[in-house]
């Protein structure tokens, strides 16, 4: 009897592994976008936690304050990874049904 219940939960896992490899190659195309300072500064990442691009407005760039550009892009890289972390969350609770398995993403 238990040999069914077994093989039913096998089958299980493997459709959830390749769900979860399939979501991983999904996520490098998958795009966030945080802004920082009204829009001065734009940062996109992917569901790998990766940076893709940074637009600086120009009128951001100021030789006087580059303390401030630095915080902007701070603020704007942080979100933008915290968005990409959420989004990756949010996947996997769906492939998972909320189920946290540790060491994954």
């Amino acid at each position: 009897m238990m040999g069914g219940n077994m093989n039913k939960m096998m089958k299980q896992v493997q459709k959830m592994q390749q769900d979860m490899m399939k979501l991983q190659e999904e996520l490098g195309e998958r795009k966030v976008e945080s802004t920082a300072g009204g829009g001065a500064v734009k940062v996109v990442a992917n569901g790998k936690n990766e940076i893709i691009s940074i637009e600086i407005k120009p009128e951001a760039v100021d030789p006087e304050d580059v303390e401030m550009l630095q915080d902007l892009i701070t603020a704007a890289v942080n979100e933008a990874l915290r968005k990409a972390q959420e989004m990756v969350s949010q996947e996997m609770g769906k492939i998972t049904g909320g189920l946290k398995i540790p060491g994954m993403f």
